[in-house]
This record gives structure tokens, C-alpha cells and sequence, in this order.
């Protein structure tokens, strides 16, 4: 199980809105098959696996046990149900990670595969099966993406100098680890006072991989179209009290005044189908998180060979716990996990 879940991690960015899933076939307490889902609307795991297996080696299947990290599917979505597969591969035996919470599967694959007397052994690792796919987990199961939450700070605690000027925090290897992250998840969420002041394009320009749903939140639609955050390399959501429109990449979503933003915001992205988004900022829209308790993952990093002094301060987390840290030349980042949604 613990290959399975490392293949699954190859398919980080690529497979949203499905989730991550390896799996490998082994006989005789040898490999002989093994894959993940690689991209959305591709094959599933079960399928890349078992088509893995060597011409040699195929009459080994109807002897082996699958593994997979993920309840194998028993409805047609974009592939046909994987559960069939197996069953028509006469695999005797199933071992899977973790049951799949989306309503379509959620142990329905399980009973079809039982009903066939195909052998089933779960949860195996089960919490770490879960981890890898906390993004589609908490979409299914609270009904709103993941949410990571990013920002830079200087070593005396200030994300910004009372200049107003835009001041590059992090340096370049952060900076790229950044674009990383921005290519994992299906959105990256912003405000308008940062989008006014740092005309960003939101992209994954310094890593490869499919840029995010760039999400906006401008009540009174005040952003001028002319500036990065618009331009079609991405699609641009627009969270916004006026309007409700969607012109070719744009689509301006009205909200409630009367509602809260943020729940607003949550229930627009859930009906998008947008399983996670990296929250970037600026200040006032990380803090309306924080205080909200909305959040699933803060990412920190602290130059610490900068000082601002007179400037705006970062934001503080509450109920977090830190899970690790690690150190890029002048910067160290902090990776925190919100104690009241850990899953």
C-alpha cells in the first residue's frame, strides 16, 4: 500500500477534480503490474496497472492480489467502472486503502466486488490513504475545497512596508517552490487590494504544469480588465456583488451582500467542482480565513535576512499545529495543518 500511495502522488496537479490513486498487482509476492491515474479523463490506476502487466506475466493476473489506494469505481463517468475490470480479470483478491466518500462510489464498488466473491481486505493505512487525498476527501465530505492558505514575511513579522510599494519577501528558489505549489491545486484565490497593487498573473510560469482557476474577490467589480489577472492564459472567476456573467475565460459570479463572503465563495467554488485552492493573499483576505476558521493548510515562509520595520503584519494563525519546516538559503518555511479539520 505504501507504493500505491507513491504512485498516486505522480498525479498531483494533474487529475482534479477525480483523486489520486495508485495501484499495483502482485503475484507471488512479486510486482507485476503497477500504475496510477495520470490526468483526468485518462485511464484510472486499476486500469493503467493491470494494462502494465507483461504479455509473460498475464496469466498471472487471475492469481494476484490488486492493491489500491482508493475504492475502485462502480459507475461510468468519463471511463468505464474499474470495479467490471477487476471482475472481468478475475482478480481474487482487493486490497484497498480507503473508501472513496464521493456519492457515486462511496462502497458501492466494495459491495459490487464482494458480490462476485472477489476477497476484500480494508482499510489498509487508511489515514495516510486519506492524506493523499485530503483535497478530495474534504471536498466530498464538507462539501468545499481544501484550502491553503500562503504568505511571505519579513524576519520582524510585516508582510508589506507602509510605502505601499510592492516588495518582493521570498527569494527565487522560494519563489519557484510557489509556482509548485500553484500547479497542484485547481485554484488560486486573491483579493482585490493585492491584485490593484501587484497586477500579478497568477500562474505557474516558473514550474510546468496547468495553471489554476484564478479566483477573485472584488465586491464592486473595482478592478480595472486591463490589468494581468484577465488575460486568457487562465480562467478568472470573479466573486462580485453587481454582476453575474461569463464572457469566454471570465465568469463574474454575483454573491449575497447580506451573506457571508466567504460561505458565498465556498459554495460557488463547491458547484465549480474545484476541489482545493491556494489562498495568496493580501492580508485582509487571509485574515477573513483565519478568523473564519476556514482553512485546512497554511504554508509561511520568513525571509530571514529582511527587516521592514514600519509596515503591515502578518497574519497569525489560530488552532494550528506545525507539521514541518524546511530551509531555502535565506528563507525557512513553516507548514501548518488547521488542528479542527486534520483529516
Amino acid at each position: 500500500m505504501d507504493r500505491c500511495l507513491q504512485l498516486a502522488q505522480l498525479g498531483a496537479g494533474q487529475t482534479a477534480p477525480n483523486p489520486l490513486v495508485g495501484a499495483i498487482l502482485v503475484h507471488e509476492e512479486k510486482i507485476i503490474g503497477e500504475g496510477y491515474h495520470k490526468i483526468y479523463g485518462g485511464p484510472h490506476a486499476e486500469v493503467n496497472c493491470i494494462h502494465s502487466v507483461s504479455k509473460e506475466n498475464q496469466p498471472k493476473i487471475s492469481h494476484a492480489t490488486l492493491y489500491v489506494s482508493l475504492e475502485p469505481c462502480a459507475h461510468t463517468g468519463k471511463t468505464p467502472p474499474c470495479s467490471d475490470l477487476i471482475i472481468r480479470e478475475k482478480i481474487p483478491r482487493v486490497v484497498i486503502g480507503c473508501r472513496d466518500p464521493f456519492p457515486e462510489v462511496d462502497g458501492k464498488g466494495i459491495e459490487k466486488l464482494s458480490s462476485q466473491g472477489v476477497e476484500l481486505l480494508y482499510p489498509i493505512l487508511e489515514k495516510e490513504s486519506r492524506q493523499v487525498n485530503r483535497r478530495f476527501i474534504r471536498f466530498h465530505e464538507s462539501k468545499r475545497p481544501y484550502i491553503i492558505l500562503k504568505w511571505a514575511r519579513s524576519s520582524d513579522g510585516k508582510i508589506a512596508p507602509d510605502s505601499g510599494k510592492r516588495l518582493v519577501i521570498s527569494n527565487k528558489f522560494s519563489n519557484r517552490l510557489v509556482h509548485k505549489w500553484r500547479s497542484e491545486e485547481a485554484g488560486i484565490l486573491v483579493g482585490s487590494g493585492t491584485v490593484v497593487m501587484d497586477n500579478p498573473l497568477l500562474t505557474t510560469r516558473l514550474w510546468p504544469g496547468k495553471n489554476p482557476v484564478r479566483i477573485l474577490i472584488d465586491r464592486k467589480n473595482a478592478v480595472p480588465v486591463s490589468l494581468s489577472v484577465f488575460n486568457p492564459s487562465a480562467p478568472t472567476i470573479i466573486f462580485n456583488y453587481e454582476k453575474e456573467s461569463k464572457i469566454n475565460n471570465l465568469h463574474f459570479k454575483k454573491t449575497d451582500p447580506h451573506k457571508n463572503i466567504l460561505q458565498e465563495v465556498m459554495t460557488g467554488l463547491y458547484n465549480e467542482n474545484i476541489l482545493s485552492i491556494l489562498v495568496e493573499g493580501g492580508a485582509q483576505i487571509l485574515n477573513l480565513f483565519i478568523e473564519a476558521g476556514l482553512w485546512d493548510e497554511a504554508r509561511v515562509i520568513t525571509n530571514n535576512q529582511l527587516q521592514i520595520g514600519r509596515g503591515l503584519s502578518a497574519p497569525e494563525l489560530t488552532f494550528s499545529r506545525l507539521i514541518k519546516s524546511t530551509n531555502y538559503f535565506s528563507d525557512s518555511i513553516a507548514y501548518y495543518m488547521n488542528e479542527k479539520f486534520m483529516i
